[in-house]
C-alpha cells in the first residue's frame, strides 16, 4: 500500500482577504508565498502552506500551463493547530494580548503539552500547540 509522507497544504476560507492578510502577517507573523485575487498562500515553518482563499472565488475550475485545479471552496468556522515550541507560549500569549486576540481556551495535555485557542477575523478557531499533545507531537 502506498503512503502519506505529510500534510502539504492547510485551506481557510475567509470574506476579506486584505483583512485575512493584515491578520496572519501582522499578528502571527507568517510570510507570504505567493497571492492572487482569490487567494494567499504562508509559509509556516519552512514545510507546509498555510492557503488563505477568498470565500466564492474558487468556484470555477483555474485553468493553468501545466493542469486544472477543481473548483472548491467552504464555509463557517474552520479548526487549524499551528506548533510552537514549548519556551514560546508564554510570548505567544503576549504577542496575541497585544494585538488584542482573546485567547478563548486553554488546555494542559496528558503527554504534557499545552495549547492556546483563539479566533482569526473569519471566526475561525486557532490553536497554538507545544510538544506533548499527540503520541508523534
Amino acid at each position: 500500500m502506498p503512503k502519506l509522507s505529510g500534510v502539504i497544504e492547510t485551506a481557510l476560507y475567509v470574506d476579506d482577504l486584505d483583512r485575512a492578510r493584515a491578520f496572519y502577517t501582522d499578528v502571527l507573523g507568517l510570510e507570504p508565498l505567493t497571492s492572487d485575487s482569490r487567494f494567499m498562500a504562508f509559509d509556516i515553518g519552512g514545510r507546509n502552506v498555510l492557503l488563505l482563499f477568498r470565500r466564492g472565488a474558487t468556484l470555477e475550475t483555474v485553468h493553468l500551463p501545466g493542469g486544472t485545479i477543481p473548483p472548491h471552496d467552504g464555509s463557517g468556522p474552520i479548526h487549524a493547530a499551528f506548533a510552537i515550541a514549548a519556551d514560546e507560549l508564554l510570548a505567544w500569549e503576549k504577542r496575541l494580548g497585544e494585538h488584542d486576540v482573546a485567547i478563548e481556551g486553554r488546555t494542559d495535555w496528558p503527554r504534557g503539552g499545552k495549547s492556546i485557542y483563539f479566533r482569526d477575523p473569519d471566526n475561525h478557531l486557532l490553536e497554538l500547540v507545544t510538544p506533548g499533545v499527540w503520541a508523534i507531537y
